[in-house]
């Protein structure tokens, strides 16, 4: 198997050479090989050529099964740039429509929420539409024209704008959501609750205010009906009714089906309820092309350089790589390895309350996997 790495900015690099590192010794383990091909996409290349992604990086790219990403973001460059540059490239390019972020509290993580040690669950986030499509301004002047064109696998949209404002400057931001878009995101999360044998999926928007979110109930309505037979239950919860049950009772939760921007919020407060962005991972998914395994957590500047980034999320990115790659049982074993080290609690980093260095936690997985 060929897996592009992308060790990215600041943390990233120290992360990633744990989760590579915990992954070759795996699959040494199950006697399994990954051809490592590594690519130097990020702040660094920014700042000294002036690139992000281009096409022909997109094309390598495309040479590989699988690619495990790590964190993007420099103090140096402006925000947005290398986010809409490499990352969404990558997510657009690959029609990796699905963003899976299991949210899982792990026994010896501080318990931020009195009582709530039983939360795990999945947010399936729809991860190429909503308003994150890139159509916007900040700049717009009393007259302002401007044309967008939204190429994807499965659409191509053209809009022309004429824009006329009373006033100097406005600043707007349109949304698409597609039926096709819908169809396969929802019933990606039916799918998951019938493989997990869970028996509830919830949708979340806010079609009470955002009137295109009506299109994502009326399609969540219609694809439930089809998993009436497998005992699947479904609801709808609006995002600030979710967010409280986050918070109040995440329990209840077995899967979710969340549109793109509300996805992306809830989920970092569903790492937030489980005590640590540092031990949280996401896929970027096509079932039926290049997906794409990264920690939710930033590039962290402001530790970057001292060894004590916590690598636990880029571990359990590339368990679920592993998994989408269908060496589940390699993926397991990680999870396990993870799992014990996290409850012994002698291996921890300072933002679990330790002191261990990021390669001690690295090196501590591996002596479980090896005993296990």
């Amino acid at each position: 198997m060929k897996v592009a790495l992308i060790p990215g900015d600041g943390i990233g690099k120290e992360v990633m050479a744990e989760g590579k590192k915990v992954i070759d010794a795996v699959s040494e383990k199950l006697n399994f090989e990954i051809s490592w091909n590594e690519y130097n996409f990020g702040a660094e290349r920014y700042l000294k050529e002036g690139k992000t992604l281009t096409e022909d990086d997109l094309k390598e790219l495309s040479k590989n099964n699988a690619i495990y990403f790590s964190a993007i973001g420099d103090t140096r460059v402006k925000p947005g740039i290398l986010e809409k540059g490499i990352l969404l490239a990558m997510r657009f390019y690959f029609d990796e429509y699905i963003n899976l972020r299991p949210i899982k509290f792990f026994e010896g993580v501080q318990e931020i929420l009195k009582n709530k040690k039983n939360i795990d669950f999945y947010a399936v986030r729809e991860n190429t539409e909503d308003f994150y499509i890139g159509i916007g301004s900040n700049e717009a002047k009393k007259k302002h024209k401007d044309e967008f064109e939204i190429l994807r696998t499965i659409y191509n949209v053209k809009f022309n704008l004429d824009i006329e404002s009373d006033k100097d400057e406005i600043a707007y931001q349109i949304g698409i959501l597609s039926r096709k878009g819908c169809e396969r995101i929802i019933r990606y999360a039916f799918e998951l609750a019938k493989r997990k044998n869970f028996d509830l999926v919830t949708g979340v928007d806010k079609a009470n205010v955002l009137n295109f979110y009506a299109v994502w109930r009326k399609i969540f309505d219609e694809i439930s009906k089809d998993y009436i037979n497998d005992k699947i239950k479904s609801e709808y919860l609006y995002v600030d009714a979710a967010a409280m049950f986050f918070v109040l009772k995440p329990e209840r939760f077995k899967v979710l089906a969340i549109p793109n921007m509300f996805g992306d919020i809830l989920t970092d407060l569903g790492a937030g309820i489980c005590g640590s962005l540092g031990t949280a991972a996401s896929g970027n998914i096509n079932p039926k092309g290049v997906s794409m395994f990264e920690p939710i957590h930033g590039s962290a500047p402001d530790i970057a350089g001292k060894g004590i980034a916590n690598p636990v999320g880029q571990i359990l990115a590339g368990a679920m790589m592993l998994d989408e790659l269908k060496k589940s049982d390699a993926a397991n074993l990680m999870i396990k390895a993870v799992e014990y080290v996290l409850k012994e609690g002698k291996v921890r980093t300072p933002d679990l309350g330790g002191s261990a260095k990021t390669a001690d936690v690295g090196n501590e997985v591996i002596k479980k996997i090896k005993e296990m």
